[in-house]
């Protein structure tokens, strides 16, 4: 699928830094995170911002960074699961 700009939404800024959460019900983690996945918000986001990405069909949540953005390519981590098990 495709970046879907309306699931981005800043949460909050400061000090030159935004965390984002992006919610996708169709890309799973390995598409969301390819260089140039997120180049239509390469105007909004900031090297080292931070992007909770939500993957409502699988269900998965992972914590992705900036790595690099040149303007109109970027690149974010691969992501920091989120585990979500529940022991009771």
């Amino acid at each position: 699928m495709a970046f879907t700009a309306s699931t981005l939404s800043q949460l909050a800024h400061g000090n030159n830094f935004k965390l984002w959460v992006y919610t996708s019900g169709s890309d799973n983690i390995a598409a969301i995170n390819s260089s140039g996945y997120f180049n239509d918000a390469a105007n909004m986001l900031g090297v080292r911002d931070l992007i909770i990405v939500v993957d409502t069909a699988t269900p998965t949540t992972h914590f992705c960074t900036v790595l690099s953005n040149t303007g109109s390519v970027v690149d974010v981590s691969d992501g920091t699961a989120v585990a979500e098990t529940d022991g009771d």
